[in-house]
């Protein structure tokens, strides 16, 4: 699978809080323009910021409307092409709906987590999960302490932590980009 129909969320809500609690987080302007930067790099189709918060997909909005039609689309065109990919949707829902209109198919759900209890695929495995798939597919990452168990268990691929049985509190930033380059960094690299 070429990384154009790889697709990447990252979920505010639902998420657990420290003590096991659902959440919903905050959405940061570092992790719009941050992750939307790798996420270009590594030429995926789109980035989905999942929050139910209109207040908070509003300034995702404000956000990218200076990158990508703003002063800054001027000043710093690499960045506006990266914003351009970005979009604000209520629910992980809405994010699979608009990849199954684009793809005329279902996305492969992959999930990630700094510590997990469930079975977990390595990435060389994850990635020959996700050539294998004949349709687009969807990485999901959480914030706060995580994704919730119901959204874990949705999973068709669920990754193993990047370091798993040491400390492992990267920011989501780090970890997303960690994540991309060990799913598709030698993927059109020359020699």
């Amino acid at each position: 699978m070429t990384t154009s129909r790889c697709y990447v969320a990252l979920v505010h809500y639902p998420v657990k809080s420290k003590d096991g609690q659902v959440i919903t987080t905050s959405i940061t302007n570092l992790d719009v323009h941050d992750i939307a930067r790798s996420a270009r790099s590594f030429n995926l189709a789109r980035y989905y910021l999942v929050s139910p918060v209109e207040a908070q997909r509003a300034l995702v909005d404000h956000i990218t409307g200076y990158w990508r039609d703003g002063e800054g689309a001027e000043r710093v065109p690499q960045r506006s092409e990266a914003l351009r990919q970005v979009e604000a949707v209520a629910s992980l829902e809405d994010a699979i709906a608009d990849i199954t209109k684009r793809e005329q198919k279902s996305p492969l759900l992959v999930t990630t987590a700094a510590r997990s209890s469930r079975a977990v695929s390595s990435f060389a495995d994850g990635k020959r999960q996700i050539d294998a798939h004949d349709g687009p597919a969807l990485i999901v990452f959480g914030t706060g302490y995580g994704l919730t168990d119901a959204m874990l268990e949705r999973a068709n691929v669920h990754l193993a932590p990047i370091r798993p049985g040491v400390y492992n509190h990267l920011s989501v930033r780090a970890a997303a980009a960690i994540v991309f380059d060990r799913l598709f960094g030698d993927a059109g690299a020359t020699g």
